[in-house]
């Protein structure tokens, strides 16, 4: 049994990946686990040793099946099961030590995916693929900066955000996994899915913003603990609630998904919110969150001729916005929509949201995206199924 004594922003999740165990097998050794929300510093666990997978030989079965069967390497079988030909035959009944699966993609789970994962994937992505470039938009309310990611030539740009909403923090990775599918299928000048990366970097240029709301993802995953410099104020706005899974604004309480110059007041009084809240309340001004107006800022800098920002859940897409939007909006939603088994849905009386601020100021079509189904934060099984909607939703632009 290993004695481990957490740190600042270690989750059951992440410390049952870091040591090949499973949350349940870290509940399973502290129980108390399941009762508290959040871990905190210096609190001790109690991990149980990793227990190898085996398997039993079966008649007719080689190496490299029991390889492919698991999804690990040849070599790394090899290496727990000394003494057995890699391109022979297995013993019937022999039993074998399976090693850890193995992840060849950088952008995968850990357990939460939060802005120390993006930072770290980004910088491997950039040093894997230095087509892609990556900078900066400006900084949250606690000094985050906001990722930007670019990749193509092509003299049209698209425009891409994810996790506007704190506790829609799968949609980064998400976003992130396409673009690495994409800088992978283009280096190595094969398809993806029957599409053409190599026409979608000579025609468009795709710029992503794969976290908007970091500091929003960060109380969603880790809590406001006794360090944290909100911590009264955030417990207060939160109702005396320990847990803050179902908090979507940023850190100061306001809800950046209704913080655009889009008939901002008409939204406020709908909403009926008069102060920071973990929802719906839209701020005191437009823009007053700097993840907002960096948003903004961006747009209008490199205008982009679509934006799609990534939302969770409902497998809906929203595509029109008062009559600003252009005549070739609602058949290029249904194509989208298509492409990722979704929705394509009209909306009424939503006003205030990155979307709607993008189709009124340039004309352009702009779309939301709620990927998925279920409560959020969604939960990680769904990341492969959701990547692939994602990737199929954003290649149906592309390859236009």
């Amino acid at each position: 049994m290993l004695q481990y004594i957490v740190r600042k922003g270690d989750t059951v999740r992440r410390i049952a990946a870091a040591y090949g165990l499973t949350p349940g097998h870290v509940i399973q050794g502290n129980p108390w686990t399941a009762d508290q929300p959040y871990l905190f510093p210096g609190q001790v666990l109690f991990l149980p040793s990793v227990q190898r997978r085996r398997y039993t030989a079966q008649e007719g079965e080689r190496m490299r099946d029991v390889a492919a069967l698991y999804g690990v390497s040849l070599e790394a079988l090899e290496q727990l099961n000394p003494g057995i030909s890699p391109d022979g035959f297995c013993t019937p009944g022999k039993t074998l030590v399976i090693p850890m699966s193995e992840q060849s993609a950088v952008v995968h789970l850990r357990g939460e995916y939060g802005h120390s994962e993006l930072e770290a994937d980004i910088s491997l992505l950039t040093n894997k693929y230095p087509f892609i470039s990556a900078g900066t938009i400006g900084s949250s309310v606690l000094g985050k900066p906001l990722h930007l990611l670019r990749i193509g030539s092509g003299r049209r740009r698209l425009h891409v955000n994810a996790a506007l909403h704190a506790n829609e923090w799968l949609t980064s990775p998400c976003l992130l996994a396409f673009l690495e599918q994409y800088a992978e299928a283009y280096a190595k000048g094969r398809k993806w899915n029957g599409h053409s990366p190599e026409d979608w970097f000579n025609n468009w240029t795709v710029w992503a913003v794969p976290m908007a709301n970091p500091d929003g993802v960060e109380l969603v995953q880790e809590g406001a603990g006794p360090w944290h410099p909100y911590r009264r104020e955030l417990v207060e706005w939160n109702g005396g609630r320990r847990s803050f899974r179902h908090w979507k604004a940023n850190i100061r309480g306001v809800d950046l998904g209704d913080q655009f110059p889009a008939f901002w007041e008409e939204e406020q009084s709908r909403r009926g919110m008069s102060g920071p809240s973990p929802r719906d309340y839209g701020g005191p001004s437009p823009l007053s969150e700097p993840e907002a107006a960096a948003l903004v800022s961006l747009c209008e800098k490199a205008p982009a001729d679509m934006a799609v920002s990534l939302h969770s859940q409902g497998q809906e897409i929203y595509w029109n916005y008062r009559g600003y939007e252009p005549p070739e909006s609602r058949e290029i939603a249904e194509r989208l929509a298509l492409a990722g088994g979704y929705r394509a849905v009209a909306l009424t009386e939503s006003d205030a949201g990155f979307k709607d601020w993008f189709i009124m100021k340039f004309g352009k079509p702009g779309f939301t995206v709620e990927l998925g189904l279920g409560r959020n934060p969604l939960p990680l099984e769904d990341f492969e199924d959701l990547t692939l909607e994602t990737g199929q939703i954003l290649a149906s632009i592309l390859s236009q």
